[in-house]
């Protein structure tokens, strides 16, 4: 009945056809959309599992049944020779079929999200504003990845930050007469919007699953808190008609740069949720955002752990933790630590945008592989994770900044073993001339681009000493050292009158 186990065997397979199709084939990572497949993905989909793998196995019988004009290299003459390239897309198709089990073994997690009712939704003509800093992973991540959170089990340490005195991630709901979904994608500078999107019918939010499509999170949203209901007879006006007396005007905005490693995606799925839950008269708390927001980037086909919306939605540095098991709950210890501690790690602590964009769910998709492969190595590693998050931790408590730089290099360390090119050639170049004045380092979230950070040995020296180094770099002349500092609120609600504009929250 374990969903997780279902995929393990899924994945199985799959690296079996990817072995068989042999080297030269092309990347494992492709379409995996043929119709011959659909079939099954729905029998999956709708938990009828026995039927579905049953039909994977009748497609995959046809496709390994045409055989090649050309031999494979390595292959006995006496085995079957198969083309290479159909087998490879069967692995894809067998690895899309073991996501669907993951997906339902993450969703799971929407057993831990209490949503009450309050006395009344927001006025016409107020915002619920709702406002988050970015984070920082200090030890830990990978550990929250599915499907490793759930076999292994997870830690993360990760701690909230402003960025140039700033919460750069926001969203701001308020309610319309017309029954209709009106989605705005703003410039955090300018609070104009770039791109608006008007819902009207029920078919409009359709594509909330594909995640290029024009504010798919936004429509994930609102199917996954059930403010419209997709599969309904009801139409989208009515629905919203009837239970909400109109409809809802939607902005979002982000001033971080795309791909940052920042975990604004995850986020900013958690501001929007809290932004509407507050305009539609719904309590919540932190905890239940946390596992709503691995509902919905389930729902978007995303993927990705937990650690990042737990950097976000809590202020300060926190320790999350996932046991290995189903139903999938994070929960989340906030550390207390004194004001000199904190105001050290400031003086210690440097954010580097490197200008490149990362690339993180090719990242992803080779740790779910390593991971269900099972290697030694990749299964030590991940009980290193676990333990730097923990260690580290320790290491904060007791204000010693040398150490958590040691942490934070081991841990750097153990996520080039998790995911091999996940640290760009420049920034090793740069890391190596920093070295003689830092404690450690590391890229933020799955590496590859975006920010890096690190511990300088000396207070108040780093952004002078950085720029420095950067100018002597070969290739580093793009990146940038950002202001950054430990935000200790996280996300903030506010309702506000339509004519008041959000500022990033200063502080």
């Amino acid at each position: 009945e374990n969903p997780g186990i279902r995929a393990r065997a899924l994945a199985g397979i799959a690296d079996v056809l990817g072995a068989m199709a042999g080297d030269g084939t092309g990347l494992r990572s492709g379409p995996g959309g043929n119709r011959g497949w659909k079939s099954a993905y729905l029998c999956l989909e709708t938990k009828r599992y026995e039927d579905g793998v049953c039909l994977l196995a009748a497609e995959r019988r046809k496709w390994m049944g045409r055989q090649s004009a050309f031999p494979l290299h390595g292959y006995d003459s006496k085995l079957p020779i198969y083309r290479s390239r159909e087998v490879l897309r069967a692995a894809r198709h067998y690895e899309g079929a073991a996501q669907i089990l993951i997906s339902q073994a993450v969703k799971t997690a929407e057993t831990f999200a209490d949503l009450g009712k309050t006395s009344e939704m927001i006025s016409f003509g107020k915002w619920a504003v709702a406002e988050a800093p970015a984070r920082v992973d200090m030890s830990g991540g990978w550990s929250d990845t599915p499907p490793v959170t759930y076999e292994h089990g997870g830690s993360v340490l990760n701690v909230a930050i402003l960025i140039e005195g700033k919460r750069p991630i926001g969203a701001r709901v308020r309610r319309l007469q017309e029954p209709m979904l009106k989605l705005c994608l703003v410039s955090a500078k300018t609070m104009q919007p770039d791109l608006v999107i008007e819902c009207k019918q029920l078919s409009d939010l359709e594509d909330y699953s594909v995640p290029t499509a024009k504010g798919a999170l936004l429509k994930a949203a609102f199917c996954c808190l059930k403010i419209v209901d997709i599969s309904s007879s009801v139409s989208l006006e009515e629905q919203l008609s009837r239970n909400y007396q109109g409809g809802f005007e939607l902005q979002t905005w982000s001033d971080l740069p795309a791909g940052s490693g920042l975990g604004t995606s995850s986020i900013l799925a958690g501001v929007v949720m809290a932004a509407l839950l507050s305009a539609a008269g719904r309590s919540y708390d932190n905890e239940s955002l946390v596992h709503l927001v691995l509902v919905v980037e389930q729902m978007l086909t995303t993927g990705g752990g937990w650690q990042d919306q737990v950097g976000g939605l809590y202020g300060g540095f926190k320790v999350a933790r996932s046991a290995p098991e189903l139903p999938l709950k994070v929960v989340t210890e906030k550390l207390s630590l004194s004001e000199e501690v904190l105001d050290k790690f400031n003086r210690h602590f440097v954010v580097i945008y490197t200008g490149r964009t990362r690339l993180a769910r090719n990242i992803l998709q080779e740790v779910v592989r390593s991971w269900y492969g099972q290697l030694d190595l990749i299964v030590h590693t991940t009980d290193k994770l676990v333990e730097y998050s923990e260690t580290c931790a320790k290491a904060l408590c007791q204000g010693d900044m040398e150490k958590v730089g040691m942490i934070m290099h081991n841990y750097w360390e153990a996520k080039k073993i998790m995911a091999h090119g996940c640290e760009p050639s420049v920034v090793a170049r740069l890391i190596s001339n920093l070295r003689p004045y830092i404690y450690g380092e590391g890229m933020a979230g799955a590496g590859g681009g975006g920010f890096m950070y690190v511990m300088m040995k000396e207070p108040d020296t780093g952004k002078e000493i950085v720029n420095r180094v950067i100018r002597q770099t070969e290739e580093a002349a793009g990146f940038e050292v950002y202001n950054a500092s430990v935000d200790q609120t996280g996300v903030i609600i506010q309702v506000v009158d339509s004519s008041s504009e959000p500022s990033g929250c200063p502080t």
